[in-house]
């Protein structure tokens, strides 16, 4: 039987198909090939990013902006001077990008303008590092991504 090229055409595009259709259903049931978004919530989450923009513009406009260094003890996280750090709420979040379980928040509690987040809880790699914090009764916010 001879195959004319029309014949040829129909079997090049349902083999192309095929191969698609294959690694479609491959990935997407593969363990291996986990899809998480950044956040579960994540409409919700947008709905606030407007919040963020003006906790931002806060910390610039009145240079309350938190410095975050690198030391061999860990992150130290410098508060602007000035202001009376038992007032201060907020909360620190580490956003690990390559493994969700590493990801870890924690309120902040000040009795001096620094704040020491310790060697022992971060792993080599990048954080994306989020503090939100509130100071008479403006809200400032700092992010800032880092490779540790």
């Amino acid at each position: 039987m001879k195959i004319n090229w029309g014949t040829g055409i129909v079997i090049a595009f349902i083999a192309f198909i095929g191969f698609i259709l294959f690694f479609v259903v491959r990935m997407s049931t593969d363990d291996r090939a986990r899809h998480d978004l950044v956040t579960e919530d994540y409409y919700k989450a947008e709905l606030g990013f407007q919040k963020e923009i003006d906790a931002e513009n806060n910390a610039n406009k009145n240079a309350k902006n938190v410095t975050i260094e690198n030391t061999p003890e860990g992150l130290l996280l410098k508060f602007p001077e000035g202001i009376d750090f038992g007032q201060v709420t907020g909360t620190v979040s580490l956003y690990r990008p390559s493994n969700k379980h590493l990801d870890f928040d924690f309120p902040i509690s000040l009795s001096n303008a620094h704040l020491l987040i310790p060697d022992k809880r971060l792993l080599d790699g990048r954080w994306d590092i989020r503090v939100s914090w509130e100071y008479g009764g403006e809200k400032y916010l700092r992010k800032e991504s880092i490779t540790y």
